[in-house]
């Protein structure tokens, strides 16, 4: 694992290089996600949930595949940038062409043809954007990659919690029984006041024992996010904070930052490039070249014949081309393409648009409902506990009915339970907010 992150560090430093050069506002784009991704990896030490992300952003492979895919279109760049090859004719004449000077022997011809002025920028151009739109692709899948972690992890998080609070029913059921055992020898209590508790500590064993199988299938669930070995152990948060919702959070923020919005107005912008790159290979290219022809000298020249001047001296001569770009259905049809495209961006961008601001919406209302069920089972605990507290002392005095105690018990236990699903949809939210507003990311 160290030797493939050395591998992947020194590949990430080598295309910033070549990006800086070549693609300066990618580049920058770039260059801070590698800072940052350095920073966390160097900074932490605990297996935090931060820590399983960047775990999962070295080893995913459909990450690495999208990665690949953005390198490939950079590559695509230089391509279409990319002057036409030049052309060299050889002609050999087996009857020779008799000239004033000679006859012919050879003729070479070098020609070099150029697109109209600007072609080249504007399709150099287009790549250039969806080479960018490929890497906001990149982006939108990695921070869609760190939202399954989160939801993958916190759940994990609520069966933790789960089962803390069933070890905590069972040593409180385990004292409970101690007390009704020996109000009972002292004849003061009942026989079923310990019967009671019996059968309410096998149901805490029992879904204690349940706990630790659903932990397997949740375990191999979060390792295989990570693309690890499902049988790793996944260490947990003791407690995760519920953090106050910031200004950050805008729905105003969204067309800035959004990923998937940003390749969509990327891709029209390259739309754009392509259609002006169209409307110019509909215009004359023109050609420079050279033609070199070798003359052998005149056979008829003889004595006293006085040869002419330049006998048998080869011939070099500057030429030029003009393409005639008289079939012009190609051209309307490439530039008709590139419009239909762009429209057909427009739309998705609209579409996406109008579904992320739907989402936001939706976690919002989660965030804040599962706020207030916190604040309620929080209360309710601490409620609880007081209640339980009195009926004890009341059952040590007056022998208040015993029935009524584990029945306050249960409803601890179901608050505590409450409150840890409750905290767990809290930050599967919040990581969705995250991904939709791409904070933090």
């Amino acid at each position: 694992m160290e030797s493939k992150t050395i591998n992947m560090k020194k590949k990430n430093r080598r295309w910033f290089i070549y990006l800086t050069s070549n693609f300066y506002p990618l580049a920058s784009s770039f260059y801070i996600l590698t800072a940052i991704f350095y920073l966390l990896s160097s900074v932490t030490q605990a297996q935090s949930l931060a820590d399983y992300q960047i775990q999962a952003i070295e080893n995913n492979p459909g990450l690495q595949a999208k990665y690949k895919e953005f390198e490939a279109a950079l590559e695509r760049v230089a391509l279409a940038k990319g002057m036409p090859d030049p052309t060299l004719a050889v002609s050999a004449f087996g009857q020779m062409i008799e000239t004033r000077l000679g006859p012919q022997q050879a003729k070479f011809t070098l020609s070099q043809m150029f697109p109209w002025f600007g072609t080249l920028k504007a399709k150099g151009d287009a790549a250039a954007l969806l080479a960018e739109a490929e890497y906001q692709e990149f982006l939108d899948m990695r921070n869609k990659l760190n939202y399954r972690v989160a939801a993958a992890y916190y759940p994990l998080y609520e069966l933790h919690e789960w089962e803390k609070a069933e070890k905590e029913n069972m040593e409180i059921l385990t004292s409970y029984k101690n007390i009704a055992t020996k109000k009972y020898e002292n004849g003061q209590g009942t026989l079923v006041d310990i019967l009671r508790v019996d059968i309410m500590m096998k149901e805490a064993h029992t879904n204690l024992l349940v706990l630790d199988e659903r932990k397997k299938p949740l375990r191999s669930l979060f390792n295989n996010v990570l693309n690890v070995d499902e049988k790793n152990e996944v260490i947990i948060a003791d407690t995760i904070k519920i953090t106050p919702q910031l200004s950050a959070y805008s729905l105003d923020s969204i067309d800035a930052n959004h990923p998937k919005l940003k390749e969509f107005a990327l891709k029209e912008a390259a739309m754009e490039m392509q259609e002006k790159a169209a409307i110019k290979q509909g215009m004359p290219q023109l050609g420079l070249g050279l033609d070199y022809v070798i003359i052998g000298k005149r056979p008829d020249i003889g004595p006293g014949m006085a040869a002419p001047k330049g006998n048998g001296k080869n011939v070099l001569m500057p030429m030029a081309t003009m393409s005639i770009p008289i079939f012009r259905g190609k051209y309307r049809a490439a530039k008709k393409e590139a419009q239909i495209m762009k429209e057909s961006y427009t739309f998705m961008k609209e579409e996406t648009e109008n579904e992320i601001r739907s989402d936001y919406e939706e976690a919002w209302f989660e965030i804040e409902k599962n706020k207030r069920y916190l604040n309620l089972y929080e209360q309710q605990i601490f409620q609880t506990n007081q209640v339980l507290t009195l009926q004890l002392k009341s059952y040590g005095n007056e022998g208040t009915d015993f029935d009524e105690i584990l029945r306050t018990l249960q409803q601890l236990l179901q608050y505590k339970k409450l409150n840890a699903t409750a905290t767990i949809n809290y930050k599967i939210e919040e990581a969705r907010l995250n991904y939709i507003t791409a904070k933090n990311y």
